[in-house]
């Protein structure tokens, strides 16, 4: 019977030294059911991969369609910034011109720039005033313009150095937003909770006789398509969104008020969006495609998306305020050196840059042949025009 063990089981029952009893045989090892669950898991794994692969390669199809180089030379290397995690600033520039493949020759009637810190956690949002009065940077001779005329007359890079000029603060990228693709976005993420700073009534179409009605201090406010038999509701889809931040004529801070609504809207919007969740969903992404325009590439937006959206938890709300002026029978802004010198400040602070005076004061140069018209305008607010 001995002879009929094997090798391993005569080692064990063989008698130790100093009379100690033999081992007992070890358990046989289970390796082909591991080898199963290690096979098992490796293709989850391969699967796991080759879907999130698919998921990635949606949500790059979508971003190189939005893709639209701002054809200007930045003030800084944008690349190195996100890569060494710096703060970095965006433009976001709203129209209202339809599908922006269709018409990309509107005005830029909502303006922002927004400068993302992830060392403090802070989003700093600033309103800019689309009927300052500027000097286009390339297109000088058209001078004055409304600053949101850049944009049709010499396209987003105009856009972009002239503000940049005007500040004297970097822009790192640009986003071209349509209306309706804002609209779009809300829905996407299920609606959101502003509360009105006023109390006011508000019908989005005099065609139609649907109505809104939002209360000061309040997330509720009421809507009915009939304009008669109204609903209480506390989350805004898309169009109940843009029509409380589009109400101008009614608000008594006029164009002001209506930059603050906004602000409220997209800060609702940043808590429900800002996740790499979000920003790596392919329907999402392909919700806003065909109504959004940027410099950002995708390797820049997963940047964001995993390194910055902590930045999102605190967000601070500013605006650049300007004192009226009407020339020609065109109304304008003009903003003081004083008050653009602490919008400067202020955004430079949140770049983490060092502090600098503020921009030029028509952010291009004024032509001589002009130079009456700045000193007209700029005599409203007590000031002279530079050496130009």
């Amino acid at each position: 019977m001995e002879n009929n063990m094997s090798r391993a089981a005569r080692r064990q029952s063989a008698p130790l030294p100093n009379g100690q009893p033999p081992r007992p045989p070890r358990p046989r090892k289970r390796r082909k059911k591991w080898r199963w669950i290690v096979a098992i898991l490796l293709l989850l794994a391969i699967v796991g991969g080759v879907m999130m692969s698919m998921v990635l390669s949606n949500v790059k199809t979508s971003v190189d369609k939005m893709y639209r180089s701002a054809k200007v030379t930045k003030a800084r290397d944008v690349q190195q910034v996100l890569k060494k995690g710096e703060p970095f600033s965006i433009l976001v520039l709203g129209t209202d011109t339809g599908a922006l493949d269709r018409d990309r020759t509107g005005l830029t009637d909502s303006m922002m720039l927004i400068t993302v810190n992830p060392k403090t956690k802070t989003t700093t949002m600033m309103s800019i005033p689309r009927d300052i009065m500027v000097a286009i940077v390339g297109h000088e001779n058209t001078f004055p313009q409304k600053l949101n005329a850049a944009f049709p007359i010499g396209d987003v890079s105009s856009t972009i150095l002239t503000l940049q000029n005007y500040l004297n603060v970097p822009i790192d990228f640009y986003a071209l937003v349509n209306m309706g693709g804002l609209e779009k976005l809300i829905n996407q993420v299920g609606g959101v909770e502003v509360e009105s700073p006023l109390t006011f009534t508000y019908q989005p179409d005099n065609d139609k006789p649907d109505v809104y009605k939002f209360y000061k201090g309040k997330e509720k406010f009421e809507y009915a398509s009939d304009g008669k038999n109204f609903k209480t509701y506390t989350t805004m889809n898309g169009y109940a969104a843009l029509s409380f931040s589009r109400m101008r004529y009614d608000d008594p801070q006029g164009d002001y008020g209506r930059q603050l609504r906004q602000r409220l809207v997209l800060k609702a919007l940043l808590k429900k969006s800002a996740s790499a969740k979000t920003l790596l969903n392919a329907k999402f992404m392909s919700s806003i495609s065909k109504n959004v325009q940027t410099d950002m590439k995708f390797n820049n937006l997963t940047t964001v998306a995993l390194k910055y959206m902590s930045a999102t938890k605190k967000q601070t709300s500013e605006h650049i305020q300007g004192v009226g002026d009407m020339y020609n029978g065109v109304s304008y802004q003009m903003v003081t050196e004083t008050e653009k010198q602490r919008v400067t400040t202020l955004l430079r602070k949140s770049l983490d840059l060092k502090a600098k005076n503020t921009g030029t004061q028509f952010g291009g140069s004024v032509p001589a042949m002009y130079s009456y018209i700045a000193e007209y305008n700029l005599n409203m607010i007590n000031e002279t025009l530079d050496p130009q």
